[in-house]
């Protein structure tokens, strides 16, 4: 299988172009700062998750690569909800990024909890 076909790929990437969508109507001064940092956010937990993929022949390496990936995905959070405060996203946008980053999270930790569903070899 590959990596792309991960149902955390699919609907983190999912996230990632609709959050990058949506910024293109941030305002020009937000530009190097919340624009940049929430589409960087999101563009890594899909980064993340490919790269735990192809190390899943070392457990230890795809449990770090994909906490690198739920951790960058509660960044990406976080940039959401100053989206919201700052007035950049409808309250229907917000409730909606939410809920996928809660969906992404529970993905990740299923991989994390389950490696040996993916292919990673646990020795014991």
């Amino acid at each position: 299988m590959d990596f792309k076909e991960l149902l955390a790929y699919k609907k983190a990437f999912d996230l990632s172009m609709h959050i990058f969508n949506v910024s293109k109507g941030f305002p020009k001064e937000e530009t190097y700062s919340l624009t940049d940092q929430i589409r960087r956010s999101s563009r890594s937990v899909c980064a993340n998750i490919a790269e735990a993929y192809r190390k899943r022949r070392y457990p230890k390496h795809f449990i770090s690569k994909l906490t690198d990936a739920d951790g960058e995905n509660s960044e990406t959070n976080t940039w959401i909800d100053f989206a919201l405060a700052c007035n950049y996203i409808s309250s229907e946008d917000y409730m909606h990024f939410s809920e996928q980053g809660k969906e992404i999270g529970r993905l990740i930790n299923y991989m994390i909890n389950n490696p040996g569903k993916f292919g990673v070899k646990i020795e014991g």
